[in-house]
């Protein structure tokens, strides 16, 4: 059989792939079993910030290979404590949990919020809000937490304690701090899988402002929309605001799995010994490939993000067959005429693959594509939504 019979048979049905078998690839290009090459704007959903077969990030992850790939959170790690530094240095935040992905990472978030909200509010203090057409995981209580019913249906009953609020409404949000025992506020400042949709910043100051009111912690998903991705280190760094949690995870590794919760001033204690673990978190390899990452996200490579946006949105906005661009950064939304899995197939039959968020296409290019790999693959999304 080859690699889609064996996948077929033995792998659980739960992706829809596209029918592709991707095999080896350099920066924004890769390959498939067939030998066709692609311009890759979907970078594994936002993991591979800097393509494929990036040469530094290999370095880093070989040089600790041949150290010790695993130690296990018994032990000291060098990795995991200048990883966690240096997420700390850049953000304000004081405190880092490492674990393997945004799931994980918003599973520490949330236990941490609620936490704090019986340790300093009481033990009722239970409920989080989040915000309609979130997304924040796929265990059971980050699918709770998740504010799309589509997400719940399947597998009910769900952890209780989370309401949501309508994006952009501050006064949603206060109704139901009125109306429950909350804890905390969890968002992300780009709804990626909800559409690719920026909350505005007149919300985010409102709402930080309501938060400081009411003592809510801020929870800041940056699963998606950090590591550079929208231009700043993290995507809350776009409005000017401080959030009292932060979770990360795809584009921190550079392609290996790795999560991370910050925790600022108001919370770095409240996860004592033994409150919470991970097997593989602060795997040393893992961090290694992720502190390659955050060293090259400096401001002249932010300012390439910035400037690739442009271009993108520039080129689309007004484009036949486009009806609206949103998003921020390189982390961007098309809403076009046609059914977007019809542009979607168009475009990797001619070389370029893209993805989907809801009734979109998805872009979120490498931070540091060629532009002319891009300023191709743009021409060609630009014919496909034309055609």
């Amino acid at each position: 059989m080859n690699i889609k019979e064996l996948d077929k048979e033995y792998i659980a049905p739960t992706y829809a792939r596209f029918p592709l078998c991707l095999v080896s690839g350099k920066g924004s290009r890769v390959i498939d079993d067939e030998g066709k090459e692609y311009i890759d704007l979907g970078t594994g959903i936002a993991v591979n910030g800097f393509g494929y077969s990036d040469e530094e990030w290999i370095g880093a992850v070989t040089e600790q290979l041949r150290k010790v790939q695993h130690t296990s959170n018994l032990y000291f790690s060098e990795p995991c404590a200048r990883l966690a530094e240096q997420l700390c240095v850049r953000t304000g935040m004081k405190k880092v949990f490492f674990s393997n992905s945004g799931a994980e990472a918003n599973e520490c978030a949330i236990k941490a919020a609620r936490k704090y909200g019986e340790i300093n509010k009481g033990a009722e203090y239970t409920t989080i809000i989040t915000l309609k057409d979130s997304f924040h995981g796929r265990t059971l209580t980050t699918l709770a937490a998740t504010g799309q019913d589509v997400f719940h249906k399947d597998f009910l009953p769900l952890t209780d304690g989370f309401v949501y609020a309508e994006a952009n409404n501050i006064e949603s949000v206060k109704e139901l701090a009125k109306e429950n025992k909350c804890c905390a506020v969890m968002f992300e400042v780009v709804q990626g899988e909800g559409g690719v949709r920026p909350l505005t910043i007149e919300f985010l100051k409102a709402l930080e402002a309501f938060a400081k009111e009411q003592d809510l912690l801020l929870i800041a998903d940056e699963v998606q929309t950090g590591n550079g991705r929208t231009g700043k280190l993290y995507g809350y760094m776009n409005f000017d605001i401080t959030p009292d949690i932060v979770s990360t995870a795809k584009g921190l590794g550079g392609g290996l799995p790795i999560g991370a919760t910050m925790l600022g001033e108001k919370v770095q204690d409240v996860l004592g010994a033994g409150m919470h673990g991970s097997t593989f978190g602060g795997n040393p390899v893992c961090c290694a490939g992720a502190l390659n990452v955050i060293s090259r996200l400096t401001d002249e490579l932010l300012e390439g993000v910035v400037e690739r946006s442009n271009y993108i949105f520039s080129e689309l906005n007004g484009a036949k067959g486009i009806k609206s661009v949103s998003g921020l950064g390189l982390m961007i939304g098309v809403e076009t005429e046609k059914d977007a899995s019809e542009v979607i197939t168009t475009c990797r039959n001619k070389g370029v693959i893209v993805i989907k968020a809801k009734h979109k296409v998805r872009l979120l290019p490498a931070l540091n594509i060629d532009m002319d790999d891009l300023k191709k693959a743009i021409k060609i999304l630009k014919e496909a939504c034309a055609e």
